[in-house]
């Protein structure tokens, strides 16, 4: 006797995968491919959050994009959208991005313990919620930094002293 399958059922003599769709991704090799795209996220992540920055900076400085313009030299909105712009703009182009990133998210950091947390204590409350999150984002990029697509690759002073710091330290890349 053979066992015989009819559409629906199924028979221990035929297998769970059809040969038209192809083995099914296991949980290992769907890892170890997002962990390849690792470097192209976290570079399309640092692109976008520069360039919200640099745009939230000359909204201020310039009056562009609906913004009102700051009067120049006015403490510390005019400093800090000098920041925003110049900071955004190294960050988007992965120029010095740690460095960019830290004084930015410093910056946004005192944006919202000086001006927003003492209104109320939540971002919601407090139109906070911007400054927490460039600081957080900043924050993110001061330790893994740049990822690819960035100028400091380009040039050499990022994946190179990146890879031999890691290797002096023992650390991966990725958690």
């Amino acid at each position: 006797m053979t066992a015989q399958s009819t559409p629906g059922t199924t028979s221990s003599s035929t297998s769970s995968s059809t040969p038209s769709s192809g083995p099914s991704p296991t949980p290992a090799s769907l890892t170890a491919r997002l962990n390849q795209a690792q470097p192209y996220a976290l570079g399309l992540f640092r692109i976008v959050v520069g360039l919200l920055f640099a745009c939230h900076g000359a909204s201020s400085l310039f009056g562009l994009l609906g913004g009102t313009a700051i009067p120049a030299g006015t403490w510390p909105g005019w400093y800090a959208a000098v920041i925003q712009l110049a900071a955004g703009i190294l960050v988007l182009a992965g120029l010095g991005t740690r460095s960019a990133a830290f004084l930015a998210s410093g910056s946004m950091a005192y944006a919202y313990f000086k001006v927003h947390q003492p209104e109320s204590l939540f971002p919601l409350q407090n139109g906070g919620e911007s400054a927490a999150m460039f600081c957080w984002a900043f924050a993110l990029l001061v330790f893994t930094g740049p990822g690819a697509l960035a100028l400091d690759r380009l040039f050499g002073a990022g994946e190179a002293t990146d890879a031999k710091a890691r290797e002096e330290r023992g650390t991966p890349v990725a958690a």
